[in-house]
Formats: structure tokens, sequence, C-alpha cells
């Protein structure tokens, strides 16, 4: 098992920024990726950002490419996204996911766990 909490989440005004950070713990020697999901009201969850628990590979969604950064700490067992240039779209709940089983391709987060989200809120 591996649990999983978000943070950072919050209103800013469109143009803004925030950092979302999640900690792992738990199983968490057997993480194999962890990313981030959205979810927008009325809309299906999507991906958004992750990166494999060696940091060689990260994949992004095309809406957030050269806004947002994944990064992680793995002393801390911590992920992170920066999100710089928010819009209003980018107005969701996000979930911190990780995969403790290998997904192709490595590094492409699919969710075999999951925090319980940290809602985002932009303001044009």
């Amino acid at each position: 098992q591996v649990q999983l909490v978000e943070s950072g989440g919050g209103l800013v005004q469109a143009g803004g920024s925030l950092r979302l950070s999640c900690s792992a713990s738990g199983r968490t020697f057997s993480s194999v990726a962890m990313g981030w999901f959205r979810q927008a009201p009325g809309k299906e969850r999507e991906f958004v950002a992750s990166i494999a628990w060696s940091g060689i590979n990260t994949y992004y969604a095309e809406p957030v490419k050269g806004r947002f950064t994944i990064s992680k700490d793995n002393a801390k067992n911590t992920v992170y996204l920066q999100m710089n240039s928010l819009k209003s779209e980018d107005t969701a709940v996000y979930y911190c996911a990780v995969d403790t089983t290998l997904k192709i391709p490595y590094g492409r987060v699919r969710g075999d766990y999951w925090g319980q989200g940290t809602q985002v809120t932009v303001s044009s």
C-alpha cells in the first residue's frame, strides 16, 4: 500500500503560479512512476504530467506543456508540480497518482494508487 497526500492547491488569478506537492508513504520503495491528473466539473479525469522514479522520463499533456513542470525529491518521497501562467481552464481538482507496477511507456503513470485531491481555482 502507498498513501499519497497532496497540498498546495488554492485560488490564484489568471497568469499566476502555484506549486503542488504530493508526499508518499508506505511501500514507496516499490514506486515506478508518479504524476498528476486533474478533473474539472462535469469532465472526466485527465492526465496532466508524470515522471519516472529514475527521473529519466517525463510526460506532459499538450495543454500544459511549457507552463507546468514536474519534479521529484526521492529522499522525501515527494513529487511536485510547478504550474505557471495559469489559465481559467486549469481550474480542477488535482490528483496525485503513483504506479507500483511497470507501465509502458516507462514513466507514464496510470494510477495504481491515488491521493484525495487538492482544489486549484484560477480566476479570470
